[in-house]
């Protein structure tokens, strides 16, 4: 593990030679729902936000001393409390929790926030939206990323569990084979995944529509995996990650993880029926696991922010 999780402090190494590397703590988990009521059409926001502190901590682990230690309850309560005045989008509520924390407490060096989430709809009813009864949505959960490190800021923003499938335009040949190699080549398969995808927007990055970010990311995202014939999973993840980063110049790289979610034809012969590519068995594992950054040529990979927004070990 790298020490980026923290600012490098001065620690007394052990007669053994023992010293405390990189380190972090917070509050995980947090589940606050926001409920608007401004007016008789109410409006909800419902977030998981996970806060975690870099800075300072030596003496607490070194001494038992707990002089710098924001106990994480008082984190959780701060994100209860910013969300009174509004969440508004992930990312800019993140930042405000991140600025809160880093000029608060001088030991405070920066930190990590971390936040899932969960899209409601209203219930229709005769044609009509209800003005406080809503239903969960349920094609994919957003996701967002603040690394704070001294003045600097990241945002990442993401989805996870976006499940696409497509029945044609898709195969796999020409490649390598050996005695292990039962897999046959074919030029017509159902593709399936889940999309897994961080966007990392440019250093600097805050006053920007999030909320308008996210919604055209996702359409470019599902529209590129129908565009063309794939041939390969690899394939179709670089067009759809060369599409994000042709349409938004603000974004500086993106990262996506995309399991090849298997559909094998079913042989319906010993029943005296013929399956034309038409009766499947979905397999949930093993599968393909695909993953690949898509970047500018030249530019900074930004190691800290990704080795950061990973867990901790």
């Amino acid at each position: 593990m790298t020490d980026i999780l923290t600012n490098p402090v001065e620690t007394t190494a052990t007669d053994s030679g023992i010293v405390l590397g990189a380190n972090q703590y917070g509050k995980a988990e947090v589940r606050v729902v926001k409920i608007t009521r401004d007016s008789e059409r109410h409006e909800i926001d419902d977030l998981n936000v996970t806060s975690q502190l870099h800075g300072d901590f030596e003496a607490a682990h070194l001494e038992g001393d707990n002089g710098h230690v924001v106990a994480t309850d008082t984190q959780k309560n701060t994100i209860f409390s910013f969300s009174r005045d509004g969440i508004g989008t992930p990312e800019a509520f993140l930042l405000r929790l991140s600025d809160h924390f880093t000029s608060s407490f001088d030991w405070v060096s920066g930190g990590r926030w971390e936040a899932e989430k969960y899209e409601w709809e209203r219930i229709q009813v005769d044609g009509e939206g209800h003005d406080h009864s809503f239903v969960r949505k349920g094609q994919e959960t957003r996701t967002a990323y603040v690394l704070a490190d001294g003045d600097e800021r990241h945002v990442v923003q993401g989805l996870k569990g976006l499940t696409v499938l497509k029945s044609t335009e898709a195969g796999f040949v020409g490649y390598p084979k050996d005695r292990y190699t039962s897999l046959q080549e074919t030029t017509d398969r159902i593709l399936s995944t889940d999309v897994t995808a961080r966007w990392r927007f440019a250093e600097g990055s805050r006053d920007l529509d999030f909320d308008a970010i996210y919604a055209d990311v996702k359409r470019i995202l599902l529209e590129e995996f129908t565009r063309r014939y794939s041939a390969a999973l690899q394939t179709t993840m670089f067009d759809m990650g060369r599409a994000v980063l042709e349409a938004h110049p603000e974004i500086a790289e993106i990262r996506m993880s995309m399991p090849n979610k298997h559909h094998f034809l079913v042989d319906l012969s010993p029943y005296q029926l013929d399956n034309p590519g038409e009766v499947f068995f979905a397999s949930d594992r093993s599968y393909g696991l695909i993953e690949a950054s898509v970047t500018r040529e030249g530019s900074d990979p930004a190691l800290k922010v990704w080795q950061s927004a990973t867990a901790f070990c």
